[in-house]
């Protein structure tokens, strides 16, 4: 037995339970985040043996980084430089894999799983967030609340994860009951029928084209959505502002930056960041306005939009790319996660939309709204990477595709390259599409995309597991498009080719 863990335990639960929403978000009045950072990296030099080998192997003697600037000049970590080359425990605290009491699972390129162990206690500034969106968004802390986790369950980061997180805000006292039927269609259809009218509000938690298309088909089954008071807290997948609104009219939603919020999250820790009602308001406003939106983010397409609490997820940019610092089971100092975006402060925002004659705080009063207005920064992301589609939540990688490409017969009619996309349908629903450059002389047929498109399926089951156990099996299949060879469009000659496309 260790006596450090009930002690730890019950220090961290009564602080997160005992500390109401706005005092816990107000304290980056009084500390700054840099000063934060420098603790946890401290903290994380003390307590884990592979952050001290690294630093060791840079030739860095960690008393050398006293000041934030010091802290910025620290190398970055990746799962190739830091996760893959330790041993799991010396990753975790103390070097004790059973400092931790749960371990998630994430795949990998080629389907074999990234762990990543945590207590308890890690969960708590995920509940945070958690709350942030219950209390701020939906009100719950005055409303009885059915939480609907339909994130697939089992040893997968989201299901469990979220479940967990929701059933300690009803431990803090807010009235939320949690029921669990993860990614079974049929089951959450039943449990929002039998449950719901017992509550003031039902939420549902999952990935957006698997929502929709429990939405899609409670409609075609006669479901009355409004009847339920549909809230939506969404993950893993940048949608439009189209696709909320058309979304929220399905369920009977009125208020779209009160009705549904985005989570920003990875397996690597948890929740980073959250949708709020100001950040949405802000959203809406650049996607009616993109040439606005280009000037603030510099690309042609909008970005997810969060806000983060700085203490508890530090976010940095390096060359266009973001990277965090964290307490996690496994800490993390200046992790590179490779999503394209950028960070905003508070003010800077609020200044440039003001340039612009927009005030998203006075546009929220207008509507009612007077929760989820806080000085927190943004950070905006375009993607997971430039190498990965997002589609279910499951991250799609272009090696997954290669290998379906590469077998007997099929392999005669490609060349090998292809463009792998998530596109939506005159229904808005999800596709995965791939766009597969034909070999010279060899044309177009039914067949040819009908035996590609399984060859994709069935390669994509057996080396990507989220792929199996979040896709519902109707999506599966990918839409399989065959161009020409050197096709302008898709693979123009003597360009570097892209496998993927956002």
């Amino acid at each position: 037995m260790e006596e450090q863990k009930p002690q730890r335990t019950l220090a961290a639960m009564q602080q997160f339970l005992s500390t109401p929403l706005d005092e816990r978000l107000g304290h980056a009045a009084d500390v700054p985040p840099e000063e934060t950072v420098l603790a946890l990296f401290r903290a994380v030099v003390a307590t884990v043996p592979a952050y001290r080998a690294f630093l060791a192997e840079q030739g860095i003697p960690p008393d050398t980084v006293r000041t934030f600037a010091d802290f910025q000049r620290l190398p970055l970590l990746t799962k190739e430089n830091y996760l893959k080359r330790h041993p799991l425990p010396a990753l975790c605290r103390e070097g004790r894999l059973d400092s931790c009491d749960l371990i998630a699972v994430s795949s990998g390129s080629t389907g074999e799983p990234t762990l990543w162990p945590r207590f308890v206690t890690d969960e708590l500034p995920i509940a945070t967030r958690f709350e942030q969106v219950f209390h701020d968004s939906f009100h719950a802390d005055t409303h009885r609340t059915l939480a609907v986790v339909c994130f697939p369950l089992g040893t997968w980061v989201g299901g469990i994860y979220t479940a967990n997180c929701c059933r300690h805000l009803a431990v803090k006292g807010y009235p939320i009951t949690v029921v669990t039927p993860g990614n079974n269609k049929e089951e959450i259809l039943r449990v929002v029928q039998a449950l719901g009218p017992a509550f003031e509000q039902t939420v549902l938690l999952g990935y957006p084209p698997f929502l929709k298309d429990v939405i899609d088909t409670g409609r075609a089954r006669g479901v009355a959505w409004d009847r339920y008071r549909i809230k939506l807290v969404l993950a893993g997948e940048v949608f439009s502002e189209e696709w909320r609104s058309f979304v929220g009219e399905r369920v009977g939603a009125v208020n779209p930056c009160y009705d549904s919020a985005s989570l920003y999250g990875t397996a690597d820790a948890g929740v980073l960041g959250n949708e709020t009602p100001l950040s949405i308001c802000i959203r809406r406003f650049l996607a009616q306005h993109p040439q606005v939106a280009y000037e603030l983010f510099g690309e042609s397409r909008l970005p997810t939009l969060v806000q983060y609490d700085p203490h508890s997820r530090f976010f940095e940019t390096h060359a266009g790319t973001l990277l965090f610092s964290g307490d996690n089971g496994i800490p993390l100092v200046r992790y590179h996660i490779s999503d394209t975006g950028g960070v905003i402060s508070y003010d800077r925002m609020l200044a440039f939309l003001s340039e612009q004659g927009f005030d998203p705080a006075a546009e929220l009063k207008r509507h009612g709204g007077e929760h989820g207005i806080r000085p927190l920064p943004f950070v905006y992301v375009f993607g997971r990477s430039h190498f990965t589609v997002s589609f279910f939540g499951a991250n799609i990688y272009p090696e997954n595709v290669t290998v379906g490409l590469e077998q007997p017969v099929i392999q005669e009619w490609v060349t090998g390259k292809f463009v792998l996309q998530t596109t939506e349908d005159a229904d808005r629903n999800r596709v995965l599409s791939v766009v597969v450059e034909l070999a010279p002389g060899v044309e177009d047929s039914e067949e040819k995309r009908q035996a590609i498109a399984a060859s994709l399926e069935s390669h994509l089951l057996r080396l990507n597991s989220e792929f199996a156990h979040y896709v519902p099996a109707e999506y599966r299949t990918p839409h399989v498009r065959l161009t020409p060879n050197g096709d302008p469009e898709y693979f123009p000659v003597g360009v570097k080719h892209r496998y993927t496309r956002k």
